[in-house]
């Protein structure tokens, strides 16, 4: 839709690029008042807001949020429950996903007319939508939100683009078209190739170049758009722009609504207006369809984080598996009821030659007893399978999760290990190792790993590799328990190698609660200072700052509640590797990636799927959070900071308003860095400082791959990928990983020439009975033959099984029974009435859910599996309305609905004309 610079009265903001000759620019994250991304915003936070207040008031809670922050409006649909501090920092990052899916659609197709509602392409582009929608449904229904996000993202631009792009609202029409997410519904009053659908405007801003006809017989039609083209077929009417081609052929001129321009401002207006409420019809179709509860968990918000064991389960790990099976317990039990219970729990087992599945379940009674089930037995003959239960894992768990993995081998699939760094990049979650080392187990192959690979591993994640003998064990598990809380942030985060005499110093500021140092390393000596001087070393278990525990190669520094806030620092000595590592929790944090620029029609940033460009300026976007939402903080310094020298780059902040900013880091870093963030907390005064975890560094190689629709089991798909070197040309070679183990073939290495892509396919076949709804990762990786460089690409593609069925269930009211309810509903207590009806779904899949969604009354109804399902519905006169929906096996959705609520003038009619009357006005809604 169009590049507006307003800001919305939701709190989403303008993100403007200015590119070539083009007045205004689309980008994927922020937004004006009527670009695609406000549209999305406004459409995902009151669908959101409503969702909260219905589970609010079946919980009996009010939902009253105490602002407009995402922390604030995740407080107040978690209720009051949620005690302690509440960050919204996953809501937030839930709809950035949705908002760069939905931009990216811009770049990655630009030529595709079915993506953008372009040259009349209306039963591809529905199709499109519709596809997508069944494979969202079929996401959420196995828990895979992260891929469910990601079409959503797509298909709501593709949906937006139909009001911009069409004659829709020219026509007259003020509703959205429901058949574009409604595949039994046919596309009507199409204009065939063959009509002419506009007169010429040679000044290209005509207000309204539909022909009459057109619109007096209600044609529906779409402005051609030619990028590298200006061929369109005789009379039609063009897209319109400097970009669109045939906008020079007659008839000139164009009919897209995408810019507020004083020629089109009412049609504009109206093009918005249709989006918007049509996004809002399509999620709340995906609501009804998923639940209240899920749709929330689609939308990331949960109570804390998730708790991820990756568990080697071979003989000598019986001590390990007992001690991650009490940490479990403990953490079940001691946050039960509070804001850091857990909103989820993943379990990976593996040993040699197997690993996993993946368990996964929001119940904590079923993952004790899951991790119950767990035994040490054979596989005494190290290394273990220990990287492919880690990548499950890492393409099993959310974004920014905590994963612990517990063994005491190496790994034996090191082949692995660029695909992990990879995986640990692109989810920004934190891995940590718990190694219980054997020195009596030999490594059976030279392939294997060593555990200096754990290392890296971690400290590429920001996490510990944390070895300890096994009877120290139960002791470092505190590690997890500290971690396995809601508003988790890392002050600080440092990793040397090789070690070496250095002091850190860190900002501390009042908001942040439980803070705790890391450091892992071995022969290490410290001292601890605080603002006023106070010091502390590391002999002084209990001293006037923190109380100190070593356990193995861990020390947890845990400051005094009455930290000071202010400049701390830490002196530490050691020759050997170590790393140092302040957490707390606080509500003031920040989400960020890394973008680039792209050109088009439509030109903006795309979240870059790999490294950063070397020899470039990098650019993040990021947006900031705080108490109070984010007018309560001032950025000043935003910079790039290399992990074992401290160097920073400081970046040119653009304050893009309302949290949101802009940053080019002009100078990046040779080295792996991380993303340091500086300013004041306005609630305290206080200065603050926090950072990234994950260790980023720059290529010269860039992969670039898109998807736009689903696999089928059994059915062969065809990804195109691209790969271009800034640096010396040459042979690289290409990997391809996917987390499910799927057949694939591709190429095994591609010859590049110096900025210039070269092309290669990937052909991935999941099987035939793979479960619809479930997501494969594929990460792809190409590197030079000498090593130097390499860069990778990490894609979610939804395995959906192709719908057959688009026929919704349907209702038949056969009676109601309402007469003893009193005309004065203020005498409603004592009375009641009945409604009874059946449901089926004729020769479609048969329904797999009925749920109440308005009404306080009883909803029973027979069994499932039946052809006709009988329902009844018993409620109180004072709840007047009813409506319940029934959802078959592949996700259509119907809903029935009833009033009794009745007027004066009903007084006198009898109970027979009054049922009549009932039955007239009951209706089976066929249209969402």
């Amino acid at each position: 839709m169009s590049r507006s610079n307003m800001t919305s009265r939701l709190g989403l903001t303008v993100l403007v690029l200015i590119l070539s000759r083009l007045a205004v620019a689309f980008v994927p994250i922020g937004g004006g008042a009527s670009s695609h991304i406000s549209i999305t915003g406004t459409a995902l936070l009151q669908k959101v807001t409503e969702t909260c207040r219905a589970v609010a008031e079946a919980a009996g809670h009010e939902f009253e949020p105490a602002g407009s922050s995402p922390g604030e409006l995740v407080q107040a649909c978690l209720g009051p429950r949620a005690t302690g501090q509440v960050s919204g920092v996953k809501f937030h990052s839930a709809l950035q996903e949705i908002y760069a899916q939905n931009g990216l659609v811009d770049r990655n197709f630009v030529n595709s007319a079915p993506h953008h509602f372009n040259s009349e392409a209306f039963l591809e582009g529905r199709s499109l939508i519709t596809n997508g929608v069944t494979s969202i449904k079929a996401n959420v229904r196995i828990g895979n939100f992260k891929a469910a996000r990601e079409t959503l993202g797509r298909i709501l631009h593709t949906l937006q683009d139909f009001y911009s792009h069409s004659n829709w609202v020219e026509l007259g029409y003020t509703d959205p078209y429901v058949a574009l997410i409604r595949p039994d519904l046919p596309l009507e009053n199409l204009a065939d190739i063959d009509t002419a659908t506009c007169s010429d405007c040679a000044t290209g801003t005509c207000p309204n170049p539909i022909l009459q006809n057109i619109l007096k017989e209600k044609k529906l039609t779409s402005g051609y758009m030619g990028i590298l083209s200006a061929g369109k077929p005789q009379g039609k009417c063009s897209h319109g722009g400097e970009a669109d081609l045939t906008s020079a052929v007659v008839p000139r001129g164009g009919i897209s609504k995408d810019e507020r321009r004083s020629d089109n401002l009412a049609f504009h207006n109206a093009a918005v207006n249709a989006a918007t409420v049509a996004s809002l019809q399509l999620l709340e179709d995906i609501r009804l369809t998923t639940g209240n509860n899920d749709f929330l968990r689609l939308m990331a918000i949960t109570r804390s984080s998730v708790v991820c064991f990756v568990i080697d389960n071979t003989g000598s790990m019986s001590d390990d598996i007992e001690a991650a099976r009490k940490t479990v317990y403990k953490i079940i039990d001691s946050k039960k009821g509070t804001q850091d219970e857990p909103s989820e729990y993943i379990l990976v087992t593996f040993n040699d030659p197997y690993f996993g599945p993946l368990f996964r379940t929001t119940d904590a009674d079923k993952m004790k007893k899951e991790i119950s089930k767990i035994k040490a037995t054979g596989g005494d003959d190290p290394p273990e399978m220990c990287l492919s239960g880690l990548q499950l894992a890492l393409t099993g768990s959310p974004p920014s999760s905590h994963i612990y993995v517990f063994t005491d081998a190496t790994a034996k699939d090191i082949h692995l290990k660029n695909t992990i760094v990879a995986l640990i990049r692109s989810t920004k979650s934190t891995v940590s190792f718990y190694i219980t080392k054997n020195i009596g187990r030999r490594r059976r192959s030279v392939r294997a790993g060593s555990f200096n690979d754990y290392r890296e591993l971690a400290q590429a994640s920001g996490g510990q590799a944390i070895q300890v003998s096994k009877g120290q064990l139960p002791q470092a598990t505190t590690v997890i328990l500290d971690t396995s809380t809601s508003a988790l942030v890392t002050v600080f985060h440092r990793a040397m190698d090789p070690g070496k005499t250095a002091t850190f110093p860190f900002m501390l500021d009042e908001s942040l609660q439980n803070v705790t140092i890391y450091i892992t390393g071995t022969s290490i000596t410290f001292t601890l200072t605080n603002p006023a001087g106070v010091t502390q070393s590391n002999t002084e278990t209990t001293g006037a700052l923190a109380f100190i525990q070593t356990v193995g190669n861990l020390r947890r520094i845990l400051l005094n509640v009455d930290k000071q806030a202010g400049s701390w620092k830490i002196s530490i000595n050691s020759r050997h590797p170590y790393t140092v590592k302040v957490t707390g929790q606080s509500t003031i944090t920040f989400i960020y990636d890394f973008v680039e620029s792209f050109k088009g029609p439509h030109p903006g940033y795309a979240v870059l799927s790999g490294l950063p460009q070397a020899g470039h300026p990098a650019t993040l976007i990021l947006s900031i959070m705080g108490r109070k939402g984010p007018s309560s903080l001032t950025v000043e310094n935003v910079g790039l900071v290399v992990s074992n020298t401290g160097a920073e780059s400081n970046g040119t902040i653009t304050d893009m308003g309302n949290g949101d900013a802009l940053v080019t880091v002009d100078a990046v870093p040779a080295g792996e860095f991380v993303v340091i963030l500086k300013g004041t907390d306005k609630v305290s005064s206080s200065a603050f400082q926090r950072q990234s975890t994950t260790l980023l560094s720059v290529s010269k190689v860039n992969i670039q791959a898109m998807v736009d629709k689903s696999l089928e089991p059994g059915e062969g798909f065809n990804l195109p990928f691209s790969v271009m070197t800034q640096g010396p040309g040459g042979r690289f070679t290409i990997s391809a990983r996917n987390d499910k183990n799927f057949s694939m073939s591709y190429p095994k290495s591609l010859s590049l020439t110096t900025g210039t892509y070269s092309n290669g396919t990937v052909t991935i076949t999941p099987p035939s009975d793979t479960t619809s709804g479930t997501d494969v990762t594929l990460t792809l990786e190409a590197k030079s033959l000498n090593g130097v460089d390499s860069n990778y690409a990490v894609l979610r593609l939804s395995v959906v099984t192709k719908i057959t069925d688009f026929v919704q269930p349907v209702c038949e009211v056969v009676s109601v029974s309402a007469d003893d309810c009193p005309q004065d509903v203020s005498q409603c207590t004592f009375f009641k009435w009945e409604l009874s009806a059946n449901l089926t779904d004729g020769n479609g899949s048969g329904i797999a859910a009925i749920s109440l969604r308005q009404g306080d009354g009883t909803l029973s109804y027979t069994s499932l599996s039946a052809a006709s399902i009988q329902a009844s519905y018993n409620a109180s006169c004072c709840s007047q309305i009813v409506e319940f929906v029934a959802i078959d096996e592949v996700g259509n959705l119907g809903k029935c609905y009833h009033s009794i609520v009745r007027s004066a003038g009903h007084a006198a009619l009898s109970s027979s004309a009054l049922l009549w009357l009932c039955l007239l006005v009951s209706a089976w809604i066929v249209k969402s």
